[in-house]
């Protein structure tokens, strides 16, 4: 009997042994047959490199775009701010030509021989009126202007793409050819325009640019078509008490015919967008004056429109100086296209934003944003929204806003987003936007600007299928129009903000 038990416990440990042997080689097995974890492709190993080289460079791009920040300088007159992204550019190796398209402040900025050619577009503009300190309340830094639209940033995020994007070439890690546009007085002053009306734009495949926000997200919303003018009314100088009747009042003019305008926004699309400043006035009130000038903005979702509507505009200045007896003559300032919109580039473009995500603050910068967010006329977004990626969507409504990067895109196969450079909910063109723009709230939004186009334009040179499906896309949207500036033959209005 117990040798009978040890064998029947040898038996139970071979059965064992064995059972447990197969299951092994099953498991091996199935193993074998399992997909593996997923290879990181070539491409996406070299957008992972570029995006930590330009982390790397984080105190740099840091440094210039404050700088720019404080030179707070406008349209057609940021001297500094253009030659200091220009020495930027030449430093890396990149052929620089000032001066482009009669724009003293304009720069092309090359690297690189050969297709596809991308180009990469640079804002440096400040608005006037907008002095702010970086802190959150309303305190002047004692300056004629402020960056209320980041600017500083995009201009520098779109430089540090393009310096990354020339290391990779160098590296033969890609192939052809990166350009970088400066482009001055994008606010009135309509720079772009004049650069694609001398044809910089001519042998580029596709162009990437970004700006400044309080979300971040792929521009899928088109602008408002522009056209801007001062108008100028001469009358008569007379003492205003002791001679009245020998004076003809310009300050008349332009306030009758601002009262007419006034009245046709009633006879006019809803969708229309009129505004202006009077410029001059006067000088005392005793003085009948002979000079006075109104600054006038025409928007509306179609060129044509803008075009119609200016007309009438028109007719009301040339009204306004028959009734008051005074001349009038005015001077177009700028006018800007509608944003031609390439869905195959955008969304190629929200592959790369959601891979770099969004902003995260710190405590201090959380308590900076909500201090911002409380100076708001309406209740904000939540401070989380800055990490977050809006979904890709078509608008219909083309916004509120006129960009000449409309005239681009109707060179060229255009592609853009928006970073969260400011506090959740701050509107641009406002002294809250300058000082987020100030502080690494805006700083951390331009990297994320920078990675993204980067890694979008990487896509570009490596994919020429990409590049073919945008231009395909592009021409079945521009049918047969043929690109006309909407400010005429004039030269650029290089005095427009005196």
């Amino acid at each position: 009997m117990c040798i009978d038990y040890y064998c029947d416990m040898k038996r139970m440990i071979l059965v064992i042994l064995i059972l447990s042997q197969s299951l092994i080689l099953i498991s091996q097995k199935n193993k074998s047959k399992s997909p593996s974890a997923p290879a990181i492709s070539p491409v996406d190993l070299l957008k992972s490199d570029a995006e930590q080289d330009i982390q790397s460079q984080y105190d740099l791009y840091k440094k210039t775009a404050l700088q720019i920040w404080g030179f707070a300088e406008v349209g057609y007159k940021e001297v500094k701010s253009s030659a200091l992204l220009q020495t930027l550019l030449s430093d890396q190796g990149f052929t620089v030509q000032a001066g482009v398209a009669d724009e003293p402040t304009a720069f092309v900025a090359t690297y690189g021989s050969g297709k596809p050619v991308i180009g990469i577009l640079g804002e440096f503009d400040a608005l006037p009126g907008l002095s702010q300190q970086a802190v959150p309340e309303k305190i002047s830094a004692g300056k004629d202007a402020g960056h209320g639209c980041g600017h500083h940033l995009f201009g520098t995020a779109s430089v540090a793409a393009g310096i990354e994007l020339k290391k990779l070439i160098d590296q033969k890690k890609l192939t052809g050819t990166i350009k970088v546009f400066g482009c001055p007085a994008e606010e009135g002053g309509s720079g772009k325009v004049y650069m694609v009306r001398a044809g910089l734009f001519n042998d580029v495949d596709v162009v990437i640019h970004w700006h400044p926000g309080s979300e971040n997200g792929v521009t899928m919303t088109s602008a408002l078509a522009n056209k801007s003018a001062k108008f100028r009314f001469y009358g008569i100088s007379a003492h205003a008490a002791g001679a009245p009747d020998k004076g003809r009042s310009a300050l008349d003019g332009v306030e009758a015919m601002d009262h007419m305008v006034n009245m046709m926004r009633e006879h006019i699309p809803q969708e229309t967008r009129i505004h202006y400043v009077i410029t001059s006035g006067g000088k005392a009130p005793n003085v009948v004056p002979d000079f006075a000038e109104v600054y006038y903005y025409v928007r509306h979702p179609k060129r044509d429109q803008v075009k119609s509507i200016f007309d009438r505009v028109v007719k009301c200045a040339e009204g306004a100086a028959m009734g008051t007896g005074t001349q009038v003559h005015y001077e177009i300032i700028g006018g800007t296209h509608d944003l031609l919109l390439n869905r195959t580039l955008a969304e190629a473009m929200q592959k790369n934003l959601e891979k770099v995500g969004g902003v995260k603050y710190n405590d201090d910068e959380t308590a900076f944003a909500k201090n911002i967010q409380s100076s708001f006329l309406s209740p904000p977004p939540a401070i989380e929204t800055s990490s977050m990626i809006k979904p890709i969507k078509v608008e219909e409504d083309a916004g509120g806003g006129s960009t000449d990067v409309g005239d681009v895109s109707y060179a060229v196969p255009t592609v853009g987003m928006r970073a969260c450079t400011w506090a959740p909910g701050t509107p641009a063109h406002s002294w809250q936007a300058v000082a987020c723009g100030g502080t690494e709230i805006g700083t951390k939004g331009m990297m994320v600007a920078a990675k993204t186009m980067t890694m979008t334009a990487i896509d570009l040179f490596t994919d020429p299928i990409l590049v073919q499906k945008a231009k395909e896309e592009y021409k079945k949207d521009l049918g047969d129009y043929k690109y006309e500036a909407l400010l005429g033959d004039r030269k650029p209005a290089l005095n427009y903000r005196d």
